[in-house]
Formats: C-alpha cells, sequence, structure tokens
C-alpha cells in the first residue's frame, strides 16, 4: 500500500488551481499533432468535482454552436497545462446537472462577489 502512495504522491501536480463547481474556467490542455505540440483552451463552468487525490476529475460544460459540450478533465493528467479560474459561481449545491436542461439566461450562474 504504502508504494502505491508514493507513486500517487509523486505523479500528483505541483501547482493546482483552486477549482470549485460553478466557476466558469479556462482549461489549457496540450494537444499533440504529428511532431507538433500545442495548447488548446477549452472555457466553461464546472458543473462537477469527483474522486479526490491522483484520480480527480473536473467537468466543464459549455454551449458550442447552440449545443451543450461537456468534457471531463483529470486534474492531475500531463495533458492539462493549466486551469485558469475566470470568474466564481455563486452556487449552493456540489453537482449543477440541472443545467443541462436550461437555455440562455436560465443557465448562467450567478457571480460570488
Amino acid at each position: 500500500m504504502d508504494l502505491i502512495k508514493e507513486l500517487n504522491k509523486e505523479a500528483l501536480q505541483k501547482e493546482t488551481a483552486n477549482v470549485q463547481v460553478g466557476d466558469t474556467v479556462r482549461v489549457h490542455v496540450k494537444v499533440k499533432e504529428g511532431s507538433r505540440e500545442r495548447i488548446q483552451v477549452f472555457e466553461g463552468t464546472v458543473i462537477a468535482k469527483k474522486h479526490g487525490g491522483i484520480e480527480e476529475t473536473v467537468t466543464v460544460r459549455r454551449v458550442s454552436y447552440g449545443i451543450g459540450v461537456e468534457k471531463v478533465f483529470p486534474v492531475h493528467s500531463p495533458s492539462i497545462d493549466h486551469f485558469e479560474v475566470v470568474r466564481n459561481g455563486k452556487v449552493r449545491r456540489a453537482k449543477l446537472y440541472y443545467l443541462r436542461g436550461r437555455v440562455g439566461k436560465g443557465a448562467k450562474v450567478k457571480e460570488k462577489l
């Protein structure tokens, strides 16, 4: 068990942004195309956080061309460059799955002042 804990501790990212559910974030993802590598940005609202430690994931949702797009990002993945918090959301629950059924202004999360 100690060996597994040590390996997990080594694989954890040194600095992770303090991302909370309801926040609007920009996720900078490393994308490999052939021999080149570039960074692609995915901006949206965090609707869920799951697990913890090395297995921690964040689900980010955005509406692109009228279609809702959700991506699950492993927080400690080497393909994630960094998380950038754009605005903090004011929410009262841990999972915001109800936003999937909302359209327009109803799908917005209030900003924490």
